[in-house]
């Protein structure tokens, strides 16, 4: 039979931090969540149990409790992470930024300013450093790093 899964005994600190954590409702429900895992897998309660206490699956309490095992606190805030990897890198974005700034006819180009389309199309078809970027993302980058048109 498999061995209970029980979160090792909690330093003082441990305990006050998780018991703030729990009494301060304006912190992030996943972090209160995780609180309350540890306090009730410490009070003795079992795994099925603490999962109907804080409606998760019995696996993530697992998950928690054996994090905390190995890394103590820290596991009570979430490590976001995923997601789709960047497209451009710093040196694409310092290329777009500098493009930007640059007057379209220096550039060879027929017209004095440029517009959100017209720099994302001279982006994408540069032979010399070719950048795919969508409008929407070529606006964020330059509200970003400040530019304006």
């Amino acid at each position: 039979m498999a061995r209970t899964v029980r979160v090792r005994r909690l330093t003082e600190q441990e305990g006050q931090k998780a018991q703030r954590i729990v009494r301060r409702s304006s912190t992030s429900t996943v972090r209160y969540r995780r609180a309350v895992m540890l306090l009730a897998s410490a009070g003795g309660n079992s795994v099925p149990v603490i999962a109907r206490l804080v409606q998760a699956d019995e696996d993530t309490v697992r998950d928690v409790i054996h994090k905390f095992n190995e890394i103590g606190p820290a596991c009570l805030d979430p490590r976001w992470a995923g997601g789709r990897p960047r497209l451009l890198t710093a040196d694409d974005e310092d290329f777009v930024i500098q493009t930007a700034t640059t007057r379209p006819t220096k550039l060879g180009k027929p017209f004095t300013r440029w517009s959100i389309r017209k720099l994302a199309d001279h982006l994408r078809r540069n032979v010399a450093h070719p950048i795919r970027i969508g409008r929407g993302a070529l606006r964020l980058l330059l509200a970003r790093r400040g530019v304006t048109f």
